[in-house]
């Protein structure tokens, strides 16, 4: 039997079905056909109910929209990369990001409705991929997939605050990157001569460029008048094959000096591969890349790692990865004296910061010359 609806309570009413639940119902406005669309809340007791319909009624009061109370959080990370996530980022970052949701999410949180996801129950996931001695850096971007796939869910109207972003995330412990050192640096430098991709690898230890970024250089970004190169894209390998994105931030699109040995060696790089052209043909595929394949194809990326490790073996190197060559870079023009300042425009980073950050260690001689420079000014005999 339906008890008498209270003022502003909108529709309550009790099951005549063996459970006996408490329903209230509530128009929530209109759909994009002018069709109203009702809220239906239930509960064990009437008391229950009516404090559920209050709250939907405080929401639209504030003018927020009401949550969907039937999406988990699996159907939200599933709709959040078909419909959204896709369609913003490279292929290869949206499969990283489907990757640590259906590795680390999913398996804890999928079932969880999104309305009634907790602060709490994102700490107690991070808490746990910690004490399972995952690494401290996967641990905080398994967080950040959650917010931003939450974010999406707030904008949809789904939930009304981003509990993840609430989440404390565990403290980073930066790594200093492995860097080559000048003798090194030199013994690989001697391995490579003669090397079809000689230039490549030299251009990517003297000036920092990442993998992509000297893959995806051209001809026509190269000015061999002033000896400057403009990085403006990178080539990256994603499941459908080669693709050529933007570089990865603003700054990241920037114009670089090439030392003179650099300059020099390119302009003897084009001449030997127009000669390699003028062999082949028609079986050359001008691509109009820098650095390309025996038959002018771009280079893959996966290709370059796999023969960067072998040079580097017969180097007697030991075991590099390719991006050590921009690391090593950064690091010995610091140790050279050039400024932070221009290093970080070098390299691309998003701020001097950053540079600070990675780096930083490298500049204890500077800060030393800092505080004798200081102490002579302040303390010394005039």
């Amino acid at each position: 039997m339906a008890g008498r609806r209270g003022n502003g309570e909108g529709s309550i009413y009790q099951r005549k079905t063996t459970d006996k639940r408490w329903c209230a119902s509530l128009s929530i406005g209109y759909d994009q056909n002018g069709k109203a669309v009702r809220k239906v809340v239930t509960a064990k007791t009437r008391a229950e109910v009516v404090k559920k319909l209050k709250a939907i009624q405080r929401q639209l009061d504030d003018g927020l929209p009401v949550p969907d109370q039937s999406m988990t959080v699996a159907q939200l990370l599933d709709r959040w990369y078909q419909d959204v996530l896709r369609h913003q980022v490279a292929e290869s970052a949206a499969l990283g990001y489907r990757s640590v949701a259906n590795h680390h999410i999913v398996p804890s949180l999928g079932k969880k409705k999104l309305a009634a996801l907790t602060t709490s129950d994102v700490d107690r996931l991070l808490s746990s991929k910690i004490d399972s001695h995952l690494a401290v850096s996967t641990v905080r971007r398994i967080r950040s997939v959650l917010a931003q796939a939450i974010d999406q869910g707030v904008r949809w109207g789904a939930v009304n605050r981003n509990v993840a972003s609430l989440a404390r995330a565990p403290r980073s412990q930066r790594k200093e990157g492995r860097t080559l050192t000048p003798d090194q640096a030199k013994r690989f430098l001697l391995e490579l001569d003669g090397h079809r991709n000689e230039p490549l690898y030299a251009l990517m230890l003297s000036v920092g460029l990442r993998r992509g970024e000297a893959l995806g250089l051209r001809w026509d970004d190269l000015n061999v008048r002033t000896g400057v190169i403009q990085v403006r894209r990178q080539l990256q390998r994603e499941t459908s094959g080669l693709v050529v994105r933007d570089t990865k931030t603003a700054r990241s699109r920037r114009a670089i000096n090439l030392p003179s040995p650099m300059l020099d060696m390119l302009k003897t790089h084009r001449a030997r591969q127009a000669a390699e052209r003028l062999a082949l043909g028609d079986a050359w595929i001008d691509s109009g890349y820098i650095f390309t394949s025996s038959i002018g194809t771009p280079i893959d990326p996966r290709n370059l790692l796999r023969e960067f490790k072998a040079i580097c073996e017969r180097a007697g190197l030991g075991d590099w990865h390719v991006h050590e060559l921009r690391h090593s870079a950064a690091s010995l023009m610091l140790a050279m004296g050039v400024p932070i300042q221009v290093v970080s425009e070098v390299l691309g980073h998003a701020s001097i910061r950053m540079t600070a950050d990675v780096y930083g260690h490298i500049l204890a001689p500077d800060r030393q010359a800092a505080a004798d420079a200081m102490g002579r000014v302040l303390w010394s005999a005039d």
